[in-house]
């Protein structure tokens, strides 16, 4: 599977290390016990498009926001995951 970074360019995804499923973690000041291990156990794991999170790693160190289609591996989109918190 290729990956392409906007920095490095089409990459083999083994440069890269998978982040899980882009989205939102509990504040650590008011979540519950509960709510952390939701957070960190229970995972969707849906057929088709999702915006996920890498790590090139082998590459320029950057994280970036992967839109992907889990079935094909098919790359919709690919951007710096910095844009996503302004």
């Amino acid at each position: 599977m290729l990956l392409p970074c906007p920095w490095c360019g089409p990459r083999n995804a083994t440069e890269f290390r998978f982040g899980g499923a882009a989205g939102s973690r509990p504040d650590p000041a008011t979540a519950t016990p509960e709510q952390w291990r939701h957070y960190l156990y229970f995972h969707d794991n849906p057929r088709g498009w999702q915006t996920e999170s890498w790590y090139h790693a082998a590459g320029c160190r950057r994280f970036l926001t992967v839109e992907r289609n889990t079935l094909t591996h098919e790359v919709r989109s690919a951007h710096d995951a910095r844009e996503d918190a302004r």
